[in-house]
């Protein structure tokens, strides 16, 4: 079954095994280089399902980092086109996901400490739903009406832009504790207007965006939300809100919820059962509970483990992130465990005969 084609608004994918957006703090003023031409396109000639881009800028005050992608300049589609056009070459479906940090904005890479910018550094004061800050973050500028209406503005533009560098799968990234997110948390969010307050309130920027994007990338194209379905901590965002969003979301014209969880304030690790397969549960209940399919995510590091998770029901795509940074050919190995063939590039095909 992980190796079984999907095919969601008529794009298929040839497999199940896709690959999660992770960061790689390596753009320079949001535009793409070589190093992001080498990483995706060695995942996309890995064999996998889907590739996802890392989480990329809708706006330069929404970077998590100045290293990060950026999809908020009509400049930056030229950058992205070439790699999108090799992972088609190879084979490959590629998507982009959209993100704008909110609070937890301008900081450092995290090999060099994750601290919040200075100005003197080139940092910015950032924008959240409420003034409350992140942990280890000044307080962040709380949005305007008529800022968030251009927060909407900003992702829909970037979608657009992401068509026409050529990708095929949008996701809205309303996680780990960026700017969506934080709306959508009672812990960072403490509004009284239109914004905060009641869930249908709360959920109201992430459900903008899901139109705005949907309206621009027409019926066509895949669009995934990736959400965090719990806070783990006592009155916050929780699995229940998630399955009641997702649900919405599904209205809205949403495809599939990529389900992963935390990230809006510090928790106690313990409180996560961290292990593998952790978060499996979260996709199982959004996809039993809001009848839209998931993706799984959360030390998924095994084809066998994979295949169960698929088998018994509980997601309809895995997601890996470091299985595939350790080796970005996991998908042709997770097939041979499998007892399946997918197709090594030529280029690599000796490496496959000679073991």
């Amino acid at each position: 079954m992980l190796f079984s084609p999907i095919s969601i608004r008529g794009v298929e994918f040839k497999n199940r095994l896709w690959v999660s957006p992770m960061c790689q703090y390596s753009a320079v003023d949001g535009v793409v280089n070589a190093w992001h031409m080498q990483w995706l396109g060695s995942l996309a000639i890995g064999g996998h399902g889907l590739v996802m881009t890392e989480a990329t800028a809708v706006h330069p005050v929404g970077r998590h980092s100045l290293e990060d992608a950026g999809m908020w300049r009509d400049d930056h589609i030229a950058a992205w086109a070439p790699i999108v056009e090799f992972a088609h070459q190879h084979g490959a479906i590629i998507g982009m996901q959209l993100a704008h940090a909110g609070r937890k904005a301008g900081t450092l890479p995290p090999w060099l400490g994750r601290r919040e910018l200075s100005s003197d550094e080139g940092g910015w004061t950032s924008v959240g739903p409420s003034d409350l800050p992140a942990e280890h973050h000044s307080a962040p500028r709380p949005l305007t009406q008529s800022e968030i209406d251009e927060v909407v503005a900003d992702f829909a533009r970037a979608a657009r832009r992401a068509m026409t560098a050529g990708f095929d799968v949008i996701e809205v990234h309303s996680a780990h504790g960026y700017l969506l997110h934080e709306f959508l948390s009672p812990l960072s969010n403490t509004r009284d207007d239109e914004y905060g307050g009641s869930f249908e309130n709360r959920t109201r920027l992430t459900r903008d965006v899901m139109r705005a994007i949907r309206a621009e990338v027409g019926p066509h194209v895949p669009v995934f939300v990736r959400l965090s379905c719990t806070d783990y901590i006592d009155g916050g965002w929780t699995i229940d809100d998630t399955v009641r969003l997702s649900a919405l979301l599904k209205d809205d014209g949403c495809d599939l919820i990529d389900c992963s969880s935390g990230g809006v304030a510090p928790i106690n690790f313990t409180e996560m059962d961290i292990g593998p397969g952790y978060q499996v549960q979260f996709a199982e209940s959004v996809r039993n509970n809001a009848s839209i399919p998931t993706g799984a995510v959360g030390l998924i590091t095994d084809a066998l483990q994979a295949e169960e998770i698929l088998q018994q029901g509980k997601a309809d795509v895995i997601f890996v992130a470091r299985a595939a940074m350790r080796n970005p050919y996991f998908a042709v190995f997770a097939a041979e465990q499998l007892g399946e063939v997918i197709p090594w590039a030529p280029q690599l095909e000796r490496a496959r005969l000679i073991r």
